[in-house]
């Protein structure tokens, strides 16, 4: 099985020798599953040709917002508008998350509580699941048809599903603690307020449940669809 990953953002150049790149993290994520992987960085312009180049698809993180005017940002949203009317697997995460909802009819804007990083916690399935988080945008009007799987106080739509062929997470469950911890160092500091900054950083010693969502992703992709 093929997935198609749609890179939207890139990690901070003094993070990706120790971490790699967003695409170089799902294909950890989800290694030993028998998939094959292909990356579009569709942030630098560069598209599969159609929805077809792929069996499945997920969107990766970013630092821009689904709302401001990138030129990669409509034709993702055709691309996002294609997958979904051929019903194919997709994924979304975080920025992800958002464009889906975005291309589908929602809205996403930047949330006025603030900023959500480090571990987050979510009830889904009667069970709770801890993720890292770094954003501040969310999703504030869900698509037609969207169902909320999780969430919380702070990000009431934090894991939605489309039918049975789109699942979408806000945190990121291919974030490790060590990454948020260099992201806190490198891109948080006068971006972030320095007092969710700290206290993140002290509840990063705590493990989360990316291997959870790796096996949940894994059986996503597969899962045989009518």
């Amino acid at each position: 099985m093929k997935i198609g990953i749609l890179q939207t953002g890139h990690a901070p150049e003094d993070l990706i020798e120790s971490s790699g790149d967003y695409d170089e993290m799902f294909r950890t994520l989800l290694g030993g599953n028998g998939f094959e992987f292909q990356t579009w960085a569709v942030v630098d312009g560069i598209f599969p040709d159609g929805p077809e180049e792929a069996d499945a698809w997920l969107i990766t993180g970013s630092k821009h917002g689904a709302y401001e005017p990138h030129a990669w940002i409509p034709p993702l949203e055709e691309l996002i508008r294609q997958i979904n009317a051929r019903k194919q697997p997709m994924a979304g995460i975080c920025f992800g998350h958002q464009i889906i909802a975005q291309a589908l009819g929602g809205t996403v804007a930047k949330y006025d509580g603030g900023w959500a990083v480090g571990h987050v916690t979510y009830q889904q399935d009667g069970k709770e699941i801890t993720l890292n988080a770094w954003h501040q945008d969310q999703v504030i009007q869900r698509p037609e048809g969207a169902r909320v799987l999780a969430g919380n106080a702070f990000c009431e739509n934090g894991i939605l599903a489309y039918g049975d062929h789109i699942w979408t997470v806000q945190p990121h469950p291919e974030f490790s603690n060590g990454f948020v911890q260099g992201l806190i160092e490198k891109r948080g500091r006068g971006v972030v307020p320095d007092q969710i900054l700290d206290s993140a950083a002290q509840g990063l010693n705590t493990p989360v449940d990316n291997p959870e969502i790796a096996t949940f992703l894994a059986e996503f992709f597969k899962k045989e669809r009518t």
